[in-house]
Protein backbone atom coordinates (compact mmCIF):
# COMPACT_ATOMS: atom_id res chain seq x y z
CA UNK A 1 0.00 0.00 0.00
CA UNK A 2 1.04 3.38 -0.38
CA UNK A 3 3.18 5.11 2.14
CA UNK A 4 1.08 7.74 4.15
CA UNK A 5 2.90 11.35 3.51
CA UNK A 6 4.98 12.41 5.72
CA UNK A 7 2.67 13.51 7.98
CA UNK A 8 2.14 12.95 11.09
CA UNK A 9 4.62 15.82 10.29
CA UNK A 10 3.18 18.89 11.28
CA UNK A 11 1.67 21.50 8.87
CA UNK A 12 1.66 25.33 9.64
CA UNK A 13 -1.36 26.47 9.13
CA UNK A 14 -3.38 28.85 11.49
CA UNK A 15 -7.01 28.24 12.90
CA UNK A 16 -10.54 28.89 11.49
CA UNK A 17 -13.98 28.76 12.22
CA UNK A 18 -17.31 27.23 11.28
CA UNK A 19 -18.58 26.36 7.80
CA UNK A 20 -22.32 26.73 6.79
CA UNK A 21 -24.69 24.41 7.70
CA UNK A 22 -24.74 21.68 4.41
CA UNK A 23 -27.77 19.45 5.40
CA UNK A 24 -27.86 17.96 2.37
CA UNK A 25 -24.09 16.55 2.24
CA UNK A 26 -23.99 12.50 3.69
CA UNK A 27 -23.37 12.05 7.19
CA UNK A 28 -19.38 12.00 7.71
CA UNK A 29 -17.26 9.67 9.22
CA UNK A 30 -17.80 10.79 13.24
CA UNK A 31 -14.72 9.48 14.14
CA UNK A 32 -13.01 12.49 15.91
CA UNK A 33 -16.56 14.29 16.60
CA UNK A 34 -18.60 11.82 18.36
CA UNK A 35 -18.66 12.93 22.02
CA UNK A 36 -20.17 12.32 25.59
CA UNK A 37 -21.31 15.26 27.54
CA UNK A 38 -20.78 16.18 31.53
CA UNK A 39 -22.92 16.89 33.95
CA UNK A 40 -22.13 20.16 35.63
CA UNK A 41 -24.52 20.14 38.86
CA UNK A 42 -24.15 16.82 39.61
CA UNK A 43 -20.06 16.57 39.27
CA UNK A 44 -20.24 13.63 36.91
CA UNK A 45 -17.81 13.08 34.27
CA UNK A 46 -16.34 16.02 32.35
CA UNK A 47 -17.05 17.57 28.85
CA UNK A 48 -17.50 15.75 25.40
CA UNK A 49 -14.95 12.80 24.94
CA UNK A 50 -12.75 10.82 22.18
CA UNK A 51 -14.33 9.98 19.13
CA UNK A 52 -13.36 7.82 16.69
CA UNK A 53 -13.67 4.91 19.05
CA UNK A 54 -13.18 1.42 17.79
CA UNK A 55 -16.77 -0.28 18.00
CA UNK A 56 -17.33 -4.18 19.50
CA UNK A 57 -17.36 -6.23 16.85
CA UNK A 58 -18.66 -9.96 16.83
CA UNK A 59 -15.62 -11.16 18.62
CA UNK A 60 -16.21 -8.53 21.34
CA UNK A 61 -13.86 -5.23 21.05
CA UNK A 62 -12.57 -3.49 18.66
CA UNK A 63 -8.94 -4.88 20.38
CA UNK A 64 -10.46 -8.22 19.11
CA UNK A 65 -10.99 -7.00 15.67
CA UNK A 66 -7.50 -6.25 15.43
CA UNK A 67 -6.39 -9.54 16.83
CA UNK A 68 -8.81 -11.88 15.24
CA UNK A 69 -6.87 -13.32 12.15
CA UNK A 70 -8.29 -14.27 8.79
CA UNK A 71 -6.52 -15.56 5.70
CA UNK A 72 -4.09 -12.34 5.18
CA UNK A 73 -4.38 -10.38 7.85
CA UNK A 74 -1.90 -9.87 10.98
CA UNK A 75 -2.12 -12.03 13.59
CA UNK A 76 -0.77 -10.07 16.10
CA UNK A 77 -0.91 -6.82 16.25
CA UNK A 78 1.08 -3.75 18.48
CA UNK A 79 -1.86 -3.47 20.91
CA UNK A 80 -0.37 -5.72 23.43
CA UNK A 81 2.07 -3.68 23.75
CA UNK A 82 0.17 -0.56 24.55
CA UNK A 83 -2.63 -2.21 26.55
CA UNK A 84 -0.05 -3.29 29.97
CA UNK A 85 -2.16 -2.08 32.89
CA UNK A 86 -5.60 -0.80 31.02
CA UNK A 87 -7.26 -2.13 33.60
CA UNK A 88 -6.21 0.48 35.75
CA UNK A 89 -6.95 3.46 33.17
CA UNK A 90 -10.70 4.48 34.74
CA UNK A 91 -8.38 5.46 38.22
CA UNK A 92 -6.17 7.51 36.19
CA UNK A 93 -9.05 9.23 34.54
CA UNK A 94 -10.83 9.72 37.74
CA UNK A 95 -7.93 11.41 38.97
CA UNK A 96 -7.55 13.63 36.06
CA UNK A 97 -11.20 14.94 35.62
CA UNK A 98 -11.10 15.64 39.46
CA UNK A 99 -7.96 17.58 38.79
CA UNK A 100 -9.35 19.36 35.60
CA UNK A 101 -13.22 19.76 36.26
CA UNK A 102 -12.93 22.60 38.85
CA UNK A 103 -10.59 24.89 35.65
CA UNK A 104 -12.84 24.04 33.31
CA UNK A 105 -15.97 25.21 34.76
CA UNK A 106 -14.57 28.37 35.78
CA UNK A 107 -13.21 29.12 32.32
CA UNK A 108 -16.83 28.35 30.61
CA UNK A 109 -17.78 30.63 33.63
CA UNK A 110 -16.25 33.99 32.09
CA UNK A 111 -18.73 34.05 29.43
CA UNK A 112 -21.53 36.16 28.39
CA UNK A 113 -24.14 34.70 30.57
CA UNK A 114 -26.05 33.60 27.27
CA UNK A 115 -22.98 32.03 25.69
CA UNK A 116 -21.81 30.86 28.41
CA UNK A 117 -25.49 28.66 28.85
CA UNK A 118 -25.11 27.67 25.34
CA UNK A 119 -21.33 25.99 26.18
CA UNK A 120 -22.76 24.60 29.11
CA UNK A 121 -25.84 22.91 27.12
CA UNK A 122 -23.04 21.52 24.89
CA UNK A 123 -21.33 20.18 27.66
CA UNK A 124 -24.09 18.22 29.05
CA UNK A 125 -24.57 20.51 31.85
CA UNK A 126 -27.78 22.54 31.84
CA UNK A 127 -31.08 21.88 29.55
CA UNK A 128 -31.71 25.10 27.42
CA UNK A 129 -32.56 28.32 29.58
CA UNK A 130 -29.82 26.87 32.65
CA UNK A 131 -31.96 24.17 34.18
CA UNK A 132 -29.41 21.60 35.54
CA UNK A 133 -29.05 18.66 33.39
CA UNK A 134 -28.00 15.05 34.61
CA UNK A 135 -25.98 13.54 31.64
CA UNK A 136 -24.24 10.46 31.30
CA UNK A 137 -20.35 12.17 31.48
CA UNK A 138 -17.58 11.44 29.73
CA UNK A 139 -14.60 9.80 30.30
CA UNK A 140 -12.02 12.40 29.86
CA UNK A 141 -9.50 10.83 27.75
CA UNK A 142 -8.54 14.32 25.66
CA UNK A 143 -7.67 16.19 29.09
CA UNK A 144 -5.87 12.85 30.45
CA UNK A 145 -3.99 13.14 27.54
CA UNK A 146 -2.87 16.79 28.32
CA UNK A 147 -2.38 15.94 32.19
CA UNK A 148 -0.40 12.69 31.54
CA UNK A 149 1.73 14.70 28.73
CA UNK A 150 2.55 17.32 31.54
CA UNK A 151 3.66 14.42 34.36
CA UNK A 152 5.71 12.84 31.27
CA UNK A 153 7.79 15.89 30.69
CA UNK A 154 8.56 15.55 34.37
CA UNK A 155 6.21 18.21 35.67
CA UNK A 156 3.98 18.13 38.46
CA UNK A 157 -0.01 16.95 37.27
CA UNK A 158 -1.48 20.91 37.71
CA UNK A 159 0.77 22.05 34.92
CA UNK A 160 -1.41 20.09 32.49
CA UNK A 161 -4.80 21.42 33.46
CA UNK A 162 -4.40 24.67 31.28
CA UNK A 163 -3.11 22.24 28.45
CA UNK A 164 -6.77 19.92 29.40
CA UNK A 165 -9.20 23.33 29.85
CA UNK A 166 -8.23 24.40 26.04
CA UNK A 167 -8.50 20.99 24.32
CA UNK A 168 -11.81 20.73 25.60
CA UNK A 169 -13.15 24.15 24.86
CA UNK A 170 -11.68 23.43 21.56
CA UNK A 171 -12.85 19.81 21.24
CA UNK A 172 -16.74 21.08 22.43
CA UNK A 173 -16.26 24.21 19.33
CA UNK A 174 -15.68 21.44 17.13
CA UNK A 175 -18.33 19.59 17.98
CA UNK A 176 -20.82 22.67 17.59
CA UNK A 177 -20.02 23.72 14.21
CA UNK A 178 -19.49 20.02 12.95
CA UNK A 179 -23.15 19.81 13.99
CA UNK A 180 -23.83 22.35 11.55
CA UNK A 181 -21.96 21.39 8.81
CA UNK A 182 -23.20 17.89 8.95
CA UNK A 183 -26.93 18.85 9.25
CA UNK A 184 -27.19 17.09 12.58
CA UNK A 185 -30.06 17.40 14.41
CA UNK A 186 -28.96 15.21 17.85
CA UNK A 187 -26.44 14.57 19.57
CA UNK A 188 -26.36 11.92 22.56
CA UNK A 189 -30.07 11.56 22.89
CA UNK A 190 -30.56 15.53 22.88
CA UNK A 191 -31.12 18.54 20.23
CA UNK A 192 -27.71 19.73 18.95
CA UNK A 193 -26.63 22.94 20.13
CA UNK A 194 -28.22 25.09 16.41
CA UNK A 195 -31.12 22.67 16.75
CA UNK A 196 -32.13 23.98 20.25
CA UNK A 197 -30.59 27.40 20.11
CA UNK A 198 -30.30 28.37 16.19
CA UNK A 199 -27.71 27.80 13.84
CA UNK A 200 -26.39 31.40 14.46
CA UNK A 201 -25.96 30.78 18.13
CA UNK A 202 -24.52 28.09 18.11
CA UNK A 203 -21.69 29.04 15.78
CA UNK A 204 -21.32 32.05 18.09
CA UNK A 205 -21.17 29.92 21.22
CA UNK A 206 -18.19 27.75 19.00
CA UNK A 207 -16.41 31.05 18.31
CA UNK A 208 -16.44 31.78 21.78
CA UNK A 209 -15.48 28.52 23.31
CA UNK A 210 -12.09 28.84 20.64
CA UNK A 211 -11.08 32.36 21.88
CA UNK A 212 -11.70 31.01 25.80
CA UNK A 213 -9.07 28.17 24.56
CA UNK A 214 -6.79 30.90 23.30
CA UNK A 215 -7.11 32.92 26.25
CA UNK A 216 -6.43 29.89 28.35
CA UNK A 217 -3.47 29.14 27.46
CA UNK A 218 -2.00 32.32 26.43
CA UNK A 219 -1.84 33.17 30.27
CA UNK A 220 0.22 30.29 31.34
CA UNK A 221 3.91 30.36 31.72
CA UNK A 222 5.53 29.02 28.37
CA UNK A 223 1.97 30.30 26.87
CA UNK A 224 3.06 31.41 23.51
CA UNK A 225 4.32 27.80 22.22
CA UNK A 226 1.06 26.48 23.27
CA UNK A 227 -0.88 28.67 21.22
CA UNK A 228 1.24 27.86 18.15
CA UNK A 229 0.57 24.26 19.06
CA UNK A 230 -2.86 24.56 19.57
CA UNK A 231 -2.85 26.53 16.04
CA UNK A 232 -1.38 24.03 13.69
CA UNK A 233 -3.92 21.30 15.69
CA UNK A 234 -6.92 23.71 14.72
CA UNK A 235 -5.48 24.27 10.89
CA UNK A 236 -5.18 20.60 10.38
CA UNK A 237 -8.18 19.39 12.18
CA UNK A 238 -10.11 22.63 9.73
CA UNK A 239 -8.24 21.08 6.65
CA UNK A 240 -9.46 17.20 7.35
CA UNK A 241 -12.83 18.32 7.79
CA UNK A 242 -12.63 20.32 4.61
CA UNK A 243 -11.39 17.19 3.03
CA UNK A 244 -14.20 15.00 4.22
CA UNK A 245 -16.48 16.97 2.87
CA UNK A 246 -15.02 16.93 -0.26
CA UNK A 247 -15.01 13.47 -0.48
CA UNK A 248 -18.30 12.65 0.18
CA UNK A 249 -19.32 14.74 -3.48
CA UNK A 250 -16.64 12.73 -5.24
CA UNK A 251 -16.72 9.56 -7.61
CA UNK A 252 -16.26 6.11 -6.54
CA UNK A 253 -14.29 5.55 -9.82
CA UNK A 254 -11.80 7.32 -12.23
CA UNK A 255 -9.33 9.49 -11.58
CA UNK A 256 -10.98 11.80 -8.95
CA UNK A 257 -11.39 8.82 -6.77
CA UNK A 258 -10.73 9.44 -3.48
CA UNK A 259 -7.57 7.38 -2.97
CA UNK A 260 -6.30 5.45 0.16
CA UNK A 261 -3.17 7.74 0.58
CA UNK A 262 -5.75 10.71 0.45
CA UNK A 263 -7.88 9.08 3.24
CA UNK A 264 -5.00 9.17 5.92
CA UNK A 265 -4.31 12.12 6.08
CA UNK A 266 -7.46 13.43 6.15
CA UNK A 267 -8.23 10.77 9.14
CA UNK A 268 -4.84 11.97 10.64
CA UNK A 269 -6.25 15.47 10.25
CA UNK A 270 -9.52 15.19 11.54
CA UNK A 271 -9.09 12.92 14.25
CA UNK A 272 -5.24 12.36 15.07
CA UNK A 273 -4.35 16.39 15.20
CA UNK A 274 -6.43 17.18 18.54
CA UNK A 275 -5.32 13.44 20.29
CA UNK A 276 -1.83 14.80 19.48
CA UNK A 277 -2.43 18.28 20.50
CA UNK A 278 -3.52 17.22 23.91
CA UNK A 279 -0.72 15.35 24.81
CA UNK A 280 1.69 17.55 23.18
CA UNK A 281 0.35 20.80 24.60
CA UNK A 282 0.69 19.72 28.17
CA UNK A 283 4.12 18.64 27.65
CA UNK A 284 4.93 22.23 26.14
CA UNK A 285 3.45 24.10 29.22
CA UNK A 286 5.42 21.05 31.43
CA UNK A 287 8.49 22.44 30.17
CA UNK A 288 9.70 19.79 27.72
CA UNK A 289 11.99 19.70 24.95
CA UNK A 290 10.80 20.13 21.60
CA UNK A 291 11.87 15.98 20.49
CA UNK A 292 9.38 15.44 23.70
CA UNK A 293 6.49 17.59 22.38
CA UNK A 294 7.17 15.77 18.72
CA UNK A 295 7.12 12.45 20.00
CA UNK A 296 3.44 12.62 21.95
CA UNK A 297 2.01 14.47 19.14
CA UNK A 298 2.98 11.90 16.57
CA UNK A 299 2.03 9.31 18.52
CA UNK A 300 -1.80 11.17 19.16
CA UNK A 301 -1.70 11.41 15.23
CA UNK A 302 -1.23 7.85 14.62
CA UNK A 303 -3.53 6.87 17.58
CA UNK A 304 -6.52 8.60 15.57
CA UNK A 305 -5.47 7.26 12.06
CA UNK A 306 -5.96 3.63 13.78
CA UNK A 307 -9.43 4.54 15.39
CA UNK A 308 -10.53 5.76 12.13
CA UNK A 309 -9.31 3.33 9.91
CA UNK A 310 -11.04 0.41 12.81
CA UNK A 311 -14.38 2.58 13.38
CA UNK A 312 -14.21 1.93 9.23
CA UNK A 313 -14.18 -1.65 9.76
CA UNK A 314 -16.88 -2.01 12.06
CA UNK A 315 -18.83 -0.20 10.70
CA UNK A 316 -19.51 -2.50 7.67
CA UNK A 317 -18.46 -5.36 9.69
CA UNK A 318 -19.59 -5.32 13.45
CA UNK A 319 -22.15 -6.67 15.22
CA UNK A 320 -25.11 -4.37 15.09
CA UNK A 321 -26.14 -6.52 18.58
CA UNK A 322 -23.11 -4.44 19.94
CA UNK A 323 -22.70 -1.89 17.58
CA UNK A 324 -26.08 -0.46 18.49
CA UNK A 325 -25.68 0.28 14.56
CA UNK A 326 -27.88 -1.14 11.52
CA UNK A 327 -25.42 -3.77 9.68
CA UNK A 328 -23.16 -2.26 6.57
CA UNK A 329 -24.94 1.01 8.06
CA UNK A 330 -21.62 2.88 6.49
CA UNK A 331 -22.05 1.30 2.99
CA UNK A 332 -25.78 1.67 3.17
CA UNK A 333 -24.76 5.40 3.48
CA UNK A 334 -22.20 5.30 1.15
CA UNK A 335 -19.16 6.32 3.16
CA UNK A 336 -15.92 6.37 1.56
CA UNK A 337 -14.27 4.40 4.30
CA UNK A 338 -10.49 2.97 3.86
CA UNK A 339 -11.78 -0.43 3.42
CA UNK A 340 -13.98 0.32 0.38
CA UNK A 341 -11.13 2.93 -0.72
CA UNK A 342 -8.52 0.15 -1.16
CA UNK A 343 -11.13 -2.44 -2.66
CA UNK A 344 -12.43 -0.29 -5.25
CA UNK A 345 -8.27 0.26 -6.75
CA UNK A 346 -8.53 -3.56 -7.07
CA UNK A 347 -9.86 -6.10 -9.67
CA UNK A 348 -13.43 -6.54 -8.45
CA UNK A 349 -13.26 -2.51 -8.28
CA UNK A 350 -15.77 -1.60 -10.80
CA UNK A 351 -18.56 -4.20 -9.40
CA UNK A 352 -18.22 -2.51 -5.94
CA UNK A 353 -18.12 0.56 -7.63
CA UNK A 354 -21.73 -0.13 -9.22
CA UNK A 355 -23.50 -1.63 -6.25
CA UNK A 356 -22.22 1.51 -3.77
CA UNK A 357 -23.93 3.90 -6.32
CA UNK A 358 -27.46 2.20 -6.49
CA UNK A 359 -27.42 1.41 -2.69
CA UNK A 360 -28.43 -2.14 -3.71
CA UNK A 361 -27.04 -5.20 -2.20
CA UNK A 362 -24.74 -4.45 0.66
CA UNK A 363 -24.21 -7.64 2.01
CA UNK A 364 -23.01 -8.57 -1.87
CA UNK A 365 -20.49 -5.59 -1.37
CA UNK A 366 -19.12 -6.49 2.01
CA UNK A 367 -18.16 -9.58 0.69
CA UNK A 368 -16.62 -8.13 -2.48
CA UNK A 369 -15.02 -5.72 -0.82
CA UNK A 370 -14.09 -8.65 1.86
CA UNK A 371 -12.76 -10.73 -1.20
CA UNK A 372 -11.06 -7.70 -2.66
CA UNK A 373 -8.67 -7.46 0.28
CA UNK A 374 -10.59 -4.31 1.77
CA UNK A 375 -11.03 -5.53 5.05
CA UNK A 376 -7.27 -7.01 5.54
CA UNK A 377 -5.87 -3.95 4.17
CA UNK A 378 -7.71 -1.91 6.93
CA UNK A 379 -6.65 -3.59 9.59
CA UNK A 380 -2.86 -3.94 8.46
CA UNK A 381 -2.99 -0.08 8.50
CA UNK A 382 -4.57 -0.29 11.67
CA UNK A 383 -1.60 -2.06 12.81
CA UNK A 384 0.71 0.04 11.31
CA UNK A 385 -0.43 3.10 13.29
CA UNK A 386 -0.50 1.13 16.38
CA UNK A 387 2.91 0.08 16.42
CA UNK A 388 3.96 3.29 15.05
CA UNK A 389 2.07 4.78 18.69
CA UNK A 390 4.52 2.58 20.54
CA UNK A 391 7.40 3.36 18.85
CA UNK A 392 6.71 7.20 18.71
CA UNK A 393 6.10 6.73 22.99
CA UNK A 394 9.79 5.41 22.92
CA UNK A 395 11.18 8.46 22.11
CA UNK A 396 9.94 10.34 25.19
CA UNK A 397 12.29 10.18 28.40
CA UNK A 398 9.40 10.37 31.08
CA UNK A 399 9.32 8.61 34.41
CA UNK A 400 8.29 5.35 34.91
CA UNK A 401 5.01 6.26 36.71
CA UNK A 402 3.87 8.75 33.93
CA UNK A 403 5.24 6.16 31.25
CA UNK A 404 3.18 3.27 32.01
CA UNK A 405 0.03 5.55 32.78
CA UNK A 406 0.48 7.49 29.21
CA UNK A 407 1.03 3.67 27.54
CA UNK A 408 -1.88 2.26 29.46
CA UNK A 409 -4.23 5.00 28.34
CA UNK A 410 -3.49 4.64 24.59
CA UNK A 411 -3.59 0.53 24.77
CA UNK A 412 -7.12 1.42 26.79
CA UNK A 413 -8.51 3.36 23.80
CA UNK A 414 -7.18 0.89 21.49
CA UNK A 415 -9.17 -1.89 23.11
CA UNK A 416 -12.14 -0.41 24.09
CA UNK A 417 -15.08 2.38 23.38
CA UNK A 418 -14.21 6.02 24.45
Amino acid sequence: MTAPPTTMETARRGATTASPPATDRPRRQNAAHEAPAAARPTRQDSAHEASAAPRPTPQGTAHEALRTARPGEPQALAADALAVGVDDVPQVLERCRALVRPALEEAVGRLHPWVGEMAAYSFGWCEVGGAPAVASGGKGVRQALAVLGAEAAGAPERAGVAAAVAVELVHTFSLLHDDIMDGDGDRRGRPTAWKAYGTGPAVLAGDALFALAVETLAGEPGGAGAVRTLSVALGDLVRGQADDLLFADRPWTGPERVRPDEYRAMAEHKTGALLGCAAALGAVLGGAGPETVAALDRAGRHLGVAFQIVDDVLGIWGDPRVTGKPVHGDLREGKKTFPVLVALGSPMGGRIAGLLESGDAPETAATLIEEAGGRSAALAEARRHITAVETALADVPSAARAAGELRSLLGYLVRRDV
